[in-house]
């Protein structure tokens, strides 16, 4: 038996997800249709062996939250449980607390995932590597390959290649270590959660010897996963690597959730090709590539949607309409000959007759081994506004006949002048 763990984190995470992470939790918000912690959940559902997911974090039980929890316990064969941390505990701590709750029933192995990582998780194949190759206290950590500058933004680790032993591991080092980039994705023994254990007795001596009797409670609790496990693991002949080639990114950013959609659009090609629109008919719109449209949608017959689009719940396109590279959330609209290219439509919000909402489409280098695709940054080095796609929040008017052009726009707005590189207040 095997459970599954799911690093939510919280609600003062993600502050480079606004403004939409300002009415949803960030692992709620909707990537290629559905939430983005569902795509983890599909994933385990289809390894027989994982027989409950958990989900660790220190959101509040809000509607949003209590409402996903309802939809897959019904929804999914696995238990599906949230364990809510009474403060931030770091990327390991929540494991350490509720670590009587993850050893119930003796699981054999469990997987651990960040939220916020997007691939097409291979998790029975990293599961039998995992007990190929590890003991009862060992971890299996995901990796890829990454450019040189790109590996100092990530946990780099170094592989002795004939054992495939990880012998090192630095998080975001100063100075190029390995290309071989950390994929938020690992399979741990039980024996690692006794390991976490001496990780606290320390923190807690430390914490005695301080004498500080004001000292945070919850500090002794606080455990990096990257820096005080999977640092001193490395070397130590417990922990390897599983390579993966398959396409991975995090959603960091808005911008890098257009990314994850179109990454998760391409994969349902294999996994679930009906949730694929297709030009079925004459009264249906022109479908361009990947493209997902809610059965509850409206999308006018004379549209061009694609590629690599969503239409959420209750959208409504109208006649004459361009989508291309975007996601459009539950409540949006877009009237008469709008046009939105590389851009996130917020829920409710409205784009007018012959308006453009457009954000700045980044090529990739095809000879690079992989690519972030975007900035995670909201600025680029001289201070400027560097968003590649536009973002409008929730409830956003834009008046006909306007351009927006990469550019953040925050909630509850309306636009009635056009702008370039600016976040609207």
């Amino acid at each position: 038996m095997w459970k599954a763990i799911i690093l939510i984190g919280g609600p003062e995470k993600g502050t480079r997800f606004r403004p939409l992470s300002l009415d949803v939790p960030k692992p709620l918000f909707p990537v290629a249709g559905f939430p983005m912690v569902q795509h983890h959940i599909e994933a385990c559902c289809q390894v027989p062996e994982i027989k409950e997911i958990l989900l660790i974090g220190f959101f509040p039980l809000s509607d949003e939250l209590k409402s996903f929890l309802e939809y897959a316990k019904k929804q999914f064969t696995p238990s599906i449980r949230y364990l809510q941390e009474y403060t931030s505990l770091g990327t390991a701590g929540g494991l350490y607390h509720f670590r009587d709750q993850i050893g119930a029933g003796n699981p054999s192995a469990f997987l651990v995932f960040n939220a916020d990582v997007c691939c097409n998780f291979p998790l029975q194949e990293i599961l039998s590597f995992h007990k190929s190759k590890t003991t009862d206290d060992g971890i299996t950590i995901v990796a890829t390959e990454a450019t040189q500058q790109e590996s100092m933004s990530y946990g780099c680790v170094v592989e002795d290649a004939a054992t495939g032993e990880a012998t090192h591991y630095v998080e975001k080092p100063e100075t190029f270590v390995s290309s071989l980039i950390n994929c938020g994705v690992y399979a741990f023994s039980p024996k690692v959660l006794q390991y976490m254990e001496n990780v606290f007795k320390e923190h807690q001596s430390e914490r005695f010897d301080s004498g500080d009797d004001n000292a945070d409670q919850s500090f002794s609790e606080r455990i990096s996963l990257e820096k005080e496990i999977l640092n001193p693991y490395a070397g130590s002949g417990k922990m390897f690597v599983y390579k993966t080639k398959e396409v991975w990114g995090q959603i960091k950013s808005a911008a890098s959730a257009i990314h994850a959609n179109k990454l998760y659009l391409s994969l349902y090609h294999k996994t679930n090709p009906e949730r694929l629109a297709q030009n079925s008919h004459k009264q249906s719109p022109t479908i361009i590539g990947d493209v997902f449209i809610h059965p509850n949608a409206e999308v006018h017959s004379s549209a061009v949607i694609g590629p690599n689009v969503t239409i959420d719940d209750r959208v409504v396109v109208g006649p004459g309409v361009r989508v291309s590279n975007s996601i459009l959330l539950p409540g949006a609209v877009l009237k008469n000959h709008s046009c939105v290219l590389n851009a996130i439509i917020g829920w409710q919000s409205i784009v007018g007759d012959w308006s453009r909402v457009e954000g700045t489409a980044h090529q990739p280098d095809p000879n690079a081994p992989f690519s972030k695709i975007i900035s995670d940054g909201l600025f680029n080095e001289d201070g400027r506004l560097c968003p590649s796609i536009t973002v409008l929040g929730y409830n956003v008017f834009i008046a006909p006949e306007i351009i927006i052009l990469n550019s953040i726009v925050l909630p509850n707005k309306t636009i009635q002048s056009s702008s370039k590189n600016l976040i609207i207040l």
